[in-house]
């Protein structure tokens, strides 16, 4: 069991890291202001639905194994690469306009909330960030390790929540200004197609 004050301090380091730049919060910026506040929320519980998984690899072990293996992290790298030059794609031939508003209803909260998941799964990154800051804060004279770690992960998972909630919160707001311009849409899917590049180089020239 978490002390009060472990607990607390990992809350507030997650809050600011939820806060500092990074692929997943500059993804869910841009999801939610292309599609608005309500796609942008679902994106989010579909990263932490992802942050789940990964607290549950960690707790039983298999993160370890895993980060082991060289190949693994090459196929899982790649894919999400792919995934993200899907999207570039995706948004760069967006119609803009009128036709804009009707492709942003078009995107049901499932298919938000599908590459919210994907988005986080097929990062590697995240399972080598976890092994190296959820055992920070473990103390095994405190109970079971695995019950120590499954409360870590559900605290950042609401920190991440409250940071990443707040992100989009303001992002969708925006994006009502941005479909009463042409302009302003046409430059968004442009730079939402440069930002999806540019995530998939990084992940696919990532190191372990």
């Amino acid at each position: 069991m978490l002390t009060a004050d472990t607990a607390l301090t990992f809350f507030t380091l997650a809050l600011l890291l939820g806060y500092t730049p990074g692929p997943d919060n500059l993804f869910v910026l841009i999801q939610s202001a292309s599609h608005g506040r309500r796609a942008g929320f679902y994106v989010v519980l579909g990263l932490c639905t992802g942050l789940m998984l990964h607290t549950l690899a960690i707790a039983l072990g298999l993160a370890a194994v895993f980060a082991a293996s060289a190949t693994a992290f090459t196929v899982l790298k790649l894919l999400g690469a792919s995934y993200l030059l899907y999207l570039a794609y995706q948004v760069l031939r967006a119609p803009v306009g009128p036709l804009a508003e009707q492709a942003q209803v078009a995107m049901s909260p499932l298919k938000m909330f599908g590459r919210g998941v994907l988005m986080n799964l097929s990062n590697p990154k995240v399972v080598f960030f976890f092994l190296a800051l959820l055992p920070q804060f473990v103390n095994a004279a405190q109970g079971g390790v695995a019950g120590q770690i499954a409360q870590l992960g559900a605290i950042f998972i609401v920190a991440t929540l409250i940071s990443f909630g707040s992100i989009t919160f303001f992002a969708g707001a925006v994006s009502r200004v941005l479909k009463r311009s042409t302009a302003a849409q046409r430059g968004l899917n442009w730079l939402a197609g440069a930002v999806f590049i540019g995530l998939a180089l990084r992940l696919a020239f990532a190191q372990r």
